[in-house]
């Protein structure tokens, strides 16, 4: 099975997933007003001998550049998408690369309703223009993050003497940010040779204790800058919505548990099926939380389910012509598997 019709399978049990009560990611709620968010990433996994495709990294290490796309639930979880694997020394603003990888990603959802507004996120690696064009062709909203270059500094500096222009930041609860601000710098910089309807959003928030201070760190602030097409009247909220896209970090983190910490084989092309299958576990995973488990192990990291689940101690028996498992009666977490197992025989079976 190639890599391709392995997605379109995965597309359709992401549709039937999505169907089920509580499978679908809360921004496909009727009466949710966020958009469904598609977050990109490009880590690092270290290789340890010559395989494949393997090269230097930026950071003087030696492997793989893969390019991941996530949907962001919402809720603490996420689901992975779509992977793109590239040699250690792969550009990491390759419009091209991230062409192929957002139009993978966008091919692995099921049929959305017209007034889903589906938004991209991604670091500052993902603001190539050819690539933010793709992205509004595509139909999709986009929120990346912005090199604050020379001619983004002047403007920075400008709005630094100017107290009325910025708004108080949000943390990721919606609560105020406590010394955090928000400006918009759309009109003092030249943004025509990005998609119609940019704006530039700039953060300020105080230097954290022990933070070393350069000479572009006025007064005491850190300043990072945002490029986005979404029309919110609220920057607050914008700027608050892009900095959720560090929960891609956690879907890295994850995958890496799932078995992309390395990737085994010499050869390029199974270490891409490789890494197609550590996003399948990924999405198995998530599957289960949101459809069979509640609580804090809804949300539970990879090793902790480890432990906590699927290392409890059981036994296979027979009995009159039935197949038995006995749980372990004194594991702290038999009751929450137990309600799993009852969950998942309560749930529709799948299409065929």
């Amino acid at each position: 099975m190639s890599l391709r019709s392995s997605r379109r399978r995965l597309a359709r049990v992401r549709a039937h997933v999505w169907g089920l009560p509580g499978g679908a990611p809360p921004a496909l709620d009727a009466d949710s007003d966020e958009p469904l968010c598609i977050d990109l990433g490009a880590p690092l996994v270290t290789a340890h001998s010559e395989k494949d495709g393997a090269a230097g990294t930026y950071k003087d290490s030696f492997g793989y550049h893969p390019d991941l796309a996530f949907v962001d639930r919402g809720d603490g979880t996420g689901e992975a998408l779509a992977s793109l694997l590239g040699p250690g020394n792969a550009g990491s603003n390759t419009a091209t690369d991230h062409i192929c990888l957002l139009d993978a990603a966008l091919a692995g959802l099921p049929e959305l309703a017209d007034d889903v507004e589906v938004v991209v996120r991604g670091d500052v690696g993902y603001a190539a223009k050819d690539f933010l064009a793709h992205t509004v062709a595509a139909g999709c909203g986009f929120s990346v993050s912005f090199e604050l270059s020379e001619r983004v500094k002047t403007v920075i500096r400008t709005l630094a003497w100017h107290t009325s222009v910025w708004e108080p930041a949000l943390t990721a609860d919606g609560q105020l940010r406590e010394g955090a601000a928000v400006a918009e710098a759309t009109g003092m910089i030249d943004l025509s040779e990005y998609p119609a309807g940019s704006r530039l959003i700039i953060r300020r928030e105080p230097l954290h204790p022990g933070a070393q201070q350069s000479l572009d760190d006025i007064d005491g602030y850190r300043f990072t800058a945002l490029l986005t097409d979404q029309p919110d009247a609220d920057i607050a909220v914008l700027e608050q919505r892009h900095r959720a896209r560090a929960r891609a970090e956690d879907r890295i983190r994850n995958l890496k548990d799932l078995g992309m910490s390395n990737l085994p084989c010499d050869d390029y092309d199974r270490n891409a099926v490789w890494l197609q299958l550590a996003l399948t576990a990924m999405n198995l995973q998530v599957r289960t939380q949101t459809l069979t488990l509640s609580g804090e192990l809804a949300r539970a990291e990879p090793k902790r389910l480890r432990y906590q689940l699927l290392h409890t101690a059981a036994r296979v028996v027979r009995s009159g012509r039935r197949t038995i498992l006995r749980l372990a009666a004194d594991w702290p977490w038999t009751p929450e598997l137990l309600a799993a197992f009852q969950r998942l025989r309560a749930l529709p079976p799948a299409p065929a």
